[in-house]
């Protein structure tokens, strides 16, 4: 079974650009929303700030503005786009 990894490869840059250098994701079908949190697993990640854009993605920010995790309203909507 050959799977295309191209998808996954395209996380490499964004990898790179962040000051942790690690994310973790988790996918509600009930709700239809990819939560994206940047950091280590088990570090807090805790939202001081967030704003939700226009086409519905919440971007969360610690206490000294950075980006410390989006999520993504009706995800599978997004999922061919």
């Amino acid at each position: 079974m050959a799977t295309d990894i191209a998808p996954y490869l395209a996380l490499v840059p964004a990898l790179k650009g962040l000051r942790q250098h690690s994310l973790w994701s988790h996918y509600d079908p009930e709700t239809d929303t990819l939560a994206i949190h940047f950091g280590e697993p088990d570090a807090p990640n805790i939202a001081t700030d967030s704003e939700m854009s226009d086409d519905g993605i919440i971007m969360r920010y610690d206490d000294v503005g950075e980006v410390i995790g989006l999520t993504i309203l009706h995800a599978s909507a997004r999922a061919n786009s």
